[in-house]
């Protein structure tokens, strides 16, 4: 049940950008183990000047940084997996490795709130989270 949000420095076409969540969402299937069906991948871009990067970068426009919401649990090796996973993808994108940055963000799955309002630790979730 990760939520993830992509954001980008530049304007892309429709099919580009669908090629960008599923490939986020993909990483997210393969590294995490969840369900296809659970989907929740957000596309943000943003004007150049309202999202700053470093002038180290070779094609600023193409930065990316993808953060990702999710329930505490997951191994590290999972996690590594998840960030290769993300960046083998984009790079598929013609977005340069090092020009993507991502940031985990994991919470208690008490804090989440889903499927009508329920505490997501009271929930069948369907899948594993210590993986």
């Amino acid at each position: 049940m990760p939520a993830a949000l992509i954001e980008v420095r530049r304007q892309y076409t429709d099919a580009q950008e669908v090629a960008l969540i599923e490939a986020v969402h993909g990483a997210l299937v393969a590294a995490f183990r969840i369900p296809s069906q659970d989907r929740t991948v957000r596309l943000v871009a943003h004007a150049p000047h309202r999202f700053a990067c470093s002038p180290r970068l070779s094609e600023p426009e193409r930065f990316t940084l993808v953060t990702v919401d999710c329930f505490a649990g997951r191994s590290v090796q999972a996690k590594r997996d998840l960030y290769l996973e993300i960046v083998d993808r984009l790079v598929a994108l013609d977005i340069p490795r090092d020009h993507v940055t991502i940031t985990l963000r994991e919470a208690p799955a008490e804090n989440w709130g889903i499927r009508g309002g329920r505490a997501a630790c009271d929930v069948e979730l369907g899948f594993k989270v210590d993986v």
